[in-house]
C-alpha cells in the first residue's frame, strides 16, 4: 500500500466533478486500500477519490472509535434525505479549519461495495454527515464552499500564510 497525496484547498483539481466507476477491478480494490492507508494516517474518519486526485466516484468513511469500521461507497446516490442538524466539520483537504455546516440528519444512500455488489445504507449523525461531505468531494465541492465569501477568503489567505511559513 502506498500513502498517497492528498490535495489541498484552494487546489483547482478539487473542484472536479467525478466519473462513475464503470469496473471494480483490482486497481479500483487497490486504490480502497491506498485511500484507507492515507485516510488513517492523516488522520480522519473520510476521503473522496477526489481528494486524492483521482475523479472517480469512490468514497470511504470509517467513523468509528476504533477505525475498524471500514464504509466503501462506489457510485453512491442519495436516496433519501431526513431532518437537518447543524455540524462542525473540518477536511483533510483543509487542514486545521473548523466550522459549522448544516446537514441532513439521516440519509439513505444507495452504493457498490469494495466487491462491486449493490447496497443500501441509512445512516444517522456523524455518518451521515461525513457520508455527505465526501460526496460533495466527488460533485467538485469543499465544505468551505457553504461559508460566507468573506470566511472563504480568510481561510485561502490562511492557507497560502502557512504555505509560504514552510518554505
Amino acid at each position: 500500500m502506498a500513502k498517497l497525496t492528498i490535495l489541498r484547498y484552494p487546489d483547482p483539481r478539487l473542484y472536479t466533478r467525478a466519473k462513475p466507476v464503470v469496473t471494480v477491478n483490482a486497481h479500483i480494490r487497490q486504490l480502497i486500500a491506498d485511500m484507507a492507508e492515507t485516510m488513517y494516517a492523516a488522520p480522519g474518519i473520510g476521503l473522496a477519490a477526489t481528494q486524492v486526485d483521482e475523479h472517480i466516484q469512490l468514497l470511504i468513511v470509517d467513523t468509528s472509535e476504533t477505525q475498524n469500521d471500514l464504509h466503501v461507497l462506489i457510485n453512491p446516490e442519495l436516496l433519501v434525505t431526513e431532518g437537518s442538524a447543524e455540524h462542525e466539520e473540518g477536511c483533510l483537504s483543509v487542514p486545521g479549519i473548523y466550522d459549522k455546516v448544516t446537514r441532513a440528519e439521516r440519509v439513505t444512500v444507495r452504493a457498490l461495495d469494495a466487491d462491486g455488489e449493490p447496497f443500501e445504507l441509512v445512516a444517522e449523525g456523524l455518518l451521515a454527515v461525513c457520508i455527505q461531505h465526501e460526496m460533495d468531494h466527488l460533485l467538485g465541492k469543499v465544505f468551505v464552499q457553504y461559508l460566507s465569501p468573506l470566511k472563504q477568503s480568510r481561510i485561502k489567505n490562511k492557507l497560502k500564510k502557512r504555505v509560504q511559513e514552510t518554505m
